[in-house]
């Protein structure tokens, strides 16, 4: 049933395609791989996909010297399932032995991925590579509920990652501490990190006072491990990651591959000073500056090192953007966090899972272009493994497509022709195929959010807010008589201003036979 078409090239022309050059005394080196993953940065946050409210001249620059892709999507719209989908290569729905991964991780959650799954980093791990996971995990760590005693695993090094260092949840979500490797960065044994849980009537270890406009943090749950706490400070967090990933790069001697997992720009909003006051939509935009100038910081480092030209960088992000305090305040000021795509974060319209997508390879990827191939996350598994010549077995790329011609060439046909995209809610599971877009039940399945003091909106109550219409939406509000399921037409109009479902019914019925057999596989 399920059907995709293959593109495939020459066996000597990809060898060809993908030689770094070397003299005839220097013999040639595998590439390395950087691939910056941001948080929450929707598909209107950078100056390349439309921006004017704020400047990323760093991101920009991959665009230049790259590709950009714009019909690029996340297997979720949540951050812990897309990061699932990621590093699996596999859609989140069927993880946990089906049962699926559908919101964020809690913060007693267990790893996530069986540590028998093969990942991107063991693909790159099985040709030597040097690994590394640096940033935001939200994958949980060890077995059963996380205690959160040490040491922390299974965790990242059991995925094929030499080293972590980073966010072991998210930046809005305690413990606030680094973790690295499977220790409490900074911790002393004689005071350990202590979870007290949601109600405890203990005290828990202070944290960093931030002002109300940085928008929503949870409360601290953890007491102990009082230096590790001071050492993690909202508003250093970016410039730590930074540091942190800079140093791996400089200290290597082989091939490598770095995931940078950075919190930018997930709320709250808190930008090292320098980069604060320095756009013209509030926090939010600063946060997006102070994300570009982290990926200008590893960019000057692969040059300083010598290896930008042998380096394929990818960026993008995890989900598309939110609509919380900072999100809407920045929409206030003119700014469009997800372009002009309805929805937003946790939700299966376009907004909240289609992403900017970039790919720089000097010399292999036609410096300024574009691409409107359809591209899932779960593609990285199969196109890294192209790019090492490794075979994956059937089990291993059932949902994985191999991307790399897409990098490298223009193909003519689609390598891609279907894809699913799962938000928070199981029942808006959404299908594509070609052009069409089947989401079987009305909404988006995501944020519910409308009221000044909410900390999430979503849904209808953005579609005003934003001034994206949508033929099933009047005031903010699902219409009474709205369809009971939605289909767009996404050649036509990407931005899903007229849902066609009963226009298409036998669109209809095709779509929703195939979704139902995607969900018994």
């Amino acid at each position: 049933m399920k059907t995709q078409f293959l593109y495939t090239i020459g066996t000597l022309c990809l060898a060809c395609l993908l030689a770094p050059t070397a003299t005839a005394d220097e013999p040639a080196s595998p590439p390395n791989v950087v691939f910056i993953l941001a948080d929450d940065l929707g598909y209107g946050d950078l100056g390349c996909y439309g921006a004017t409210k704020l400047k990323t001249p760093n991101i920009d620059k991959l665009a230049k010297e790259g590709r950009r892709f714009t019909d690029t999507h996340t297997a979720s719209a949540v951050c812990t399932p897309s990061r699932y989908g990621l590093l699996t290569g596999q859609y989140p729905f069927r993880a946990l032995g089906g049962k699926g991964i559908w919101g964020p991780a809690p913060i007693d959650s267990p790893l996530l991925i069986d540590p028998d799954t093969q990942t991107i980093a063991d693909v790159f791990k099985n040709n030597g590579y040097d690994t590394a996971v640096i940033g935001k995990w939200h994958l949980g760590f060890g077995e059963g509920k996380n205690d959160w005693q040490e040491p922390l695993g299974p965790g990242p090094q059991d995925l094929g990652f030499d080293y972590y260092f980073g966010v072991p949840l998210v930046n809005s979500a305690p413990p606030y501490v680094f973790v690295e490797n499977d220790h409490v960065f900074d911790g002393d044994p004689n005071d350990p990190l202590i979870y007290l849980g949601r109600n405890s009537k203990e005290k828990a270890t202070p944290i960093t006072p931030i002002p109300r406009e940085a928008s929503q943090r949870t409360q601290n749950m953890f007491k102990g491990a009082e230096q590790a706490h001071k050492n993690y400070s909202d508003y250093t967090v970016g410039t730590t990651l930074a540091g942190k990933a800079v140093d791996w790069i400089e200290e290597r001697q082989q091939p490598f591959f770095l995931y940078l997992a950075t919190t930018n720009v997930h709320h709250p909003f808190t930008p090292a000073e320098q980069f604060q006051g320095t756009s013209e939509c509030g926090v939010y935009g600063d946060f997006v500056h102070e994300l570009d100038w982290i990926v200008g910081e590893v960019m000057k480092t692969l040059e300083a090192k010598g290896v930008a030209d042998n380096t394929l960088v990818i960026f993008t992000s995890d989900n598309g953007g939110m609509f919380n305090l900072g999100g809407r305040a920045a929409a206030a000021k003119g700014h469009k966090i997800n372009g002009n795509l309805l929805g937003s974060k946790f939700g299966v319209w376009e907004g909240g899972h289609r992403v900017p997508f970039i790919a720089r390879w000097p010399g292999k990827i036609d410096a300024g272009s574009e691409s409107d191939q359809l591209m899932s996350m779960v593609d990285m598994k199969a196109t890294f493994a192209a790019l090492l010549s490794q075979d994956l077995v059937e089990d291993e790329q059932k949902d994985s497509v191999n991307m790399l011609p897409a990098m490298l060439e223009d193909p003519d046909q689609p390598l891609r022709t279907e894809m699913i995209v799962t938000p928070r809610k199981e029942s808006h599971m959404g299908f594509r195929k070609g052009k069409w877009m089947y989401i079987p039940a009305k909404n988006d399945g995501g944020f519910g959010g409308s009221k000044p003091n909410q900390h999430a909106w979503g849904g209808p109550a953005v579609t005003k807010l934003v001034n994206t219409p949508n033929s099933d939406i009047e005031n903010a509000k699902i219409k009474k008589n709205a369809p009971p399921a939605q289909l767009y037409d996404l050649k036509s109009d990407v931005n899903q201003t007229q849902n066609v479902f009963r226009e298409h019914p036998e669109v209809v019925q095709e779509m929703a036979a195939e979704l139902k057999a995607y969900q018994s596989k």
